[in-house]
Formats: structure tokens, C-alpha cells, sequence
């Protein structure tokens, strides 16, 4: 446990979820953990018993399911354990998706046909998910988010290759997106639960992370879903990629996080990563102030020379990268880079071989 974590209460301790397998967390919602072969190697998913209305008018009991996992065979197998040990019979009755990231709905399209299901998703992340199974889209490879790397000084040829051919990364993890969606959007309220429990959640968005990340709150309940908006071991990844080169992308993250403060500083928060804390607060100023450091050490390199995303990287990581974790790394490198540059910090200018290069 770091210094960070200290700060915060794990309110379950070092309960994990085995696999297949739930903890419940608070009446009337169970806990999932599965598994992921990346360095990040899991995803925690919430089931929430619920009840609606069916098109006859007939109340349905059942579970709303929030989050997915990648379409791979492990996590097929592992819903279908708790299919049979964890619904008490019922069905699954919606599939809510905070994001278009593959761990969230990869397996959305599948749990919405077994269980006749409809999705609840952002209108913009349902969108750019479908594209993604299209066709590659920013962020998960491709010749132009190759070249848009090299842009900023990446010129590992091993590393460029593989991004470039990495056109069919999305649609190996999340084949497929439903026809249909059920849109989910800022401010609403979605009533969720059964019987004493059932309560309106608010819905909040996010951005930075992913194009419209959804939140859900309970205000009687003391609870937020906060996706991968509030992690409590490791920093979101918040990142610059060749379709909107411009973003501003950390500055809209840390905007986004702050819309959490009016919470109560007890509200249980169940992550997408991690297990579930209390110190929502603690929290967010512990991630403002990770990313005031990073900015300032990534300011002063500025100042002693100009530096490209990829001379960044060494600021930011002292951890060796692969291929995979190389992506996210650049940009995220660039989304400091960006902060910094909009707010007039540093100016950014290309040098002789094309490479973009900022300085104080």
C-alpha cells in the first residue's frame, strides 16, 4: 500500500472477488472482479439488483449490470459462473456502460442478446464504439496514430511498427456494439434497486478520460459508480491522440473530477480498478496534486531545453514501457504538454525534421 492509499479507507479491506464469484458491498449490490492481460489486469463490475417494466406493464425483477470486461473466452466463461451462482435466478434486465473503452463494453453486445437486455451508454462513446468496430480509431493503433507519435519525437521503429499495424486491436476486444442504445446523459436521474433500495442515481459526466464518461450517484444511498473517473491506487490515464490533436485533455479530466467535491466526504466509492474506498475528497486532491508535480517537472525540462512528447516520457514514467503501455504513454505525455501550452506556459514550434518540440 502507498502513502496515498493510507489516506484512504478501504472499507472491505483486502476482500477480492474470486473468480466467477461476488462480494456484496452494500445491500442489494455485488461486487465482480475479472481478469485482463494487461499490466492493469483486472476490471471491477457492479451488479445491482433491480426491477422494471416490461412492454405489457409487468414488473420485472432482475439486476442491472454496469461494465462488461473484454469479449475473450475467460470472461465468457467467468459471466457464465455467475450467471448460474450470482442472479438467484433472475435475469439480467439492463446493461449500463460508463465508457467505450474495451474492458467496459466489450461484452456488452453479447450480454444484451443472451439476456434481451438494452444498453445504457453516453450517445458519444456509443458512437465512437461503433466506429471502433469499424474501423481503428484513435488511440488504439493505426498508420496515423503512428505518424502522429513520430510527430512528437517517438523513433523506436519496433514501437512505431506495431502501433501502425495495430489496426484490429478494438474490434479483437469488443467485436460488436448493439443496434440500439438507451442514451445516458449529464444531470439526469436513473431510478435503480428493488424494493427499500430502489433510488434515483444522478448521472455525471466526465471527460478527459474517454469521450463522454458516465458517473452514477446515489444521493440516499451515500454511493458513486465513478467508472475510471476516481481511481484510488493509480492515476487515470488521461490522453492526446491523432483525431483531436489539440485537446486539452488533462484540463478537462481535472474539471471533471472536481464535479465529484459536493459529494459528502463518506460517500462510498466503487471504482472500475482498485477496491472499493471512502475519502472521495482525500482522493481528488491527491490526483490534482500528482498532476501539479508532473506538470512542474515536465515545466522545468522545458526550461532547460525543448522537449518532445517522446523526451517527456522519462519525465513522467521511470518504469521500463512495452509497446502496449508505450501508446497510452504518449499520449498521456502530450496531454501535459498540451495543458501547458494552452495555458500559455510553454509554445510549441517544429524543428528541421518535422518534430514538434515545446518550450518555456
Amino acid at each position: 500500500m502507498n502513502d496515498n492509499e493510507k489516506a484512504l479507507d478501504y472499507v472491505l479491506g483486502d476482500t477480492l472477488p474470486q473468480p466467477g464469484r461476488a462480494v456484496t458491498v452494500a445491500p442489494g449490490i455485488k461486487w465482480l472482479r475479472m481478469a485482463l492481460p494487461f499490466a492493469l489486469d483486472h476490471v471491477n463490475i457492479w451488479l445491482l439488483r433491480d426491477e422494471t417494466v416490461d412492454s405489457q406493464g409487468q414488473r420485472v425483477q432482475g439486476w442491472t449490470v454496469v461494465d462488461c470486461c473484454i469479449d475473450k473466452p475467460e470472461p465468457r466463461a467467468q459471466w457464465q459462473t455467475v450467471f448460474v451462482r450470482e442472479l438467484e435466478g433472475l435475469p439480467i434486465i439492463r446493461v449500463l456502460v460508463t465508457h467505450m473503452h474495451p474492458d467496459h463494453v466489450g461484452l456488452a453486445h453479447w450480454l444484451c442478446a443472451r439476456w434481451q437486455a438494452p444498453l445504457y451508454m453516453s450517445a458519444t462513446d456509443y458512437y465512437t464504439a461503433r466506429l471502433g468496430v469499424q474501423q481503428a480509431i484513435s488511440g488504439a493503433g493505426g498508420q496515423a496514430a503512428a505518424d502522429f507519435f513520430a510527430s512528437h519525437g517517438l523513433t523506436d521503429p519496433l514501437a512505431l511498427r506495431q502501433i501502425s499495424q495495430r489496426t484490429d486491436y478494438y474490434r479483437q476486444l469488443v467485436p460488436a456494439v448493439p443496434d440500439q442504445f438507451r442514451r445516458l446523459m449529464d444531470g439526469q436521474s436513473l431510478a435503480l434497486g428493488q424494493g427499500p433500495n430502489r433510488t434515483p442515481w444522478h448521472l455525471v459526466s466526465g471527460f478527459g478520460h474517454a469521450p463522454e464518461h458516465i458517473a452514477l450517484h446515489a444521493p440516499a444511498r451515500g454511493i458513486l459508480i465513478a467508472g475510471d473517473m476516481v481511481l484510488p491506487r493509480i492515476s487515470t490515464n488521461v490522453s492526446v491522440y491523432d483525431n483531436d490533436p489539440e485537446s486539452d485533455a488533462l484540463g478537462l479530466f481535472l474539471e471533471s473530477i472536481d464535479k465529484f467535491k459536493p459529494l459528502p466526504a463518506d460517500t462510498l466509492v466503487l471504482p472500475s480498478h482498485g477496491k472499493p474506498f471512502k475519502g472521495l475528497h482525500t482522493r481528488i486532491e491527491q490526483l490534482h496534486a500528482h498532476h501539479r508535480d508532473r506538470l512542474a517537472e515536465v515545466l522545468a525540462a522545458c526550461r532547460r531545453q525543448p522537449q518532445s512528447a517522446a523526451d517527456v516520457l522519462k519525465v513522467l514514467f521511470s518504469r521500463a514501457l512495452d509497446a502496449h503501455q508505450v501508446t497510452f504513454a504518449m499520449g498521456e505525455s502530450i496531454a501535459h504538454l498540451n495543458w501547458l501550452m494552452h495555458r500559455g506556459q510553454v509554445r510549441r514550434q517544429r524543428d528541421a525534421e518535422g518534430v514538434h518540440r515545446f518550450s518555456a
